[in-house]
């Protein structure tokens, strides 16, 4: 028996961060029965429904490194209509896979794709620090004074940052790494020094760099880079 959230993570449905939230909304059957219960516990021969849908556990695992272009959503659904990063792997992919954790609509870079809600887990959850790198445009003076506050964590209105890896490039040009993943927090960290951030893309992902792969490109990840991926985090 195992948390039904790590259950439906493991039939790549989704993070199991996410498999909660399908869960607290009574969108998740066990035998026909409902679960509201986040502790709540399944075996995977039991008949397990997401939305109506039965839950498979022998999915082969896809993993996809993606090098996301601007004016691309990171979901696998947008109720707007826009574009999502899914629409870049062309019409002849048909396997589902959910991209890890986000890019805004204006930023670029690099995104991992894939149907292995374990690995997702590891690498959206905050307990493994896993570190993202990013090259960022700004506008606004910046001065290591500025940049000084960054690197000792500042605070956004949910909460301080942790402390974050700041060089600057040039005059108007930076490269920072953090390891935290809310919500636009690299555009918000520069905001609250009086910045603005103009370009931002993410060039370094869990140890993987986007090397040889240009603009709105994609390429499944060897077997090296899904067991360094794997390092991230425990997965008991």
């Amino acid at each position: 028996m195992e948390r039904l959230q790590k259950l439906i993570a493991r039939a790549g449905i989704c993070s199991r961060r996410e498999a909660e939230k399908l869960i607290a909304a009574g969108r998740v059957t066990v035998d026909g029965k409902i679960i509201l219960e986040l502790g709540a516990k399944a075996d995977s021969n039991q008949k397990i429904r997401v939305d109506g849908k039965i839950l498979h556990f022998d999915t082969k695992k896809i993993y996809i490194l993606l090098n996301k272009p601007r004016g691309f959503v990171s979901t696998a659904k947008d109720e707007r209509g826009r574009k999502t990063v899914l629409d870049l792997l062309g019409e002849n992919f048909s396997e589902r896979v959910y991209p890890v954790g986000r890019l805004d609509l204006n930023s670029e870079g690099l995104l991992i794709l894939t149907n292995d809600g374990d690995l997702t887990n590891a690498l959206i959850h905050p307990r493994f620090e896993v570190e993202k790198t990013y090259r960022a445009k700004i506008s606004g003076e910046l001065t290591e004074e500025k940049l000084d506050k960054l690197r000792a964590g500042i605070e956004l209105d949910d909460g301080l940052t942790a402390p974050a890896e700041i060089y600057l490039l040039g005059e108007n040009s930076v490269e920072v790494t953090i390891h935290e993943g809310r919500n636009r927090q690299v555009r918000r960290m520069f905001a609250a020094i009086g910045c603005d951030v103009k370009r931002l893309w993410r060039i370094k992902f869990a140890g993987l760099t986007l090397e040889g792969l240009k603009v709105g490109q994609w390429r499944e990840l060897t077997a090296e880079e899904v067991a360094q991926l794997y390092k991230t985090g425990d997965f008991d």
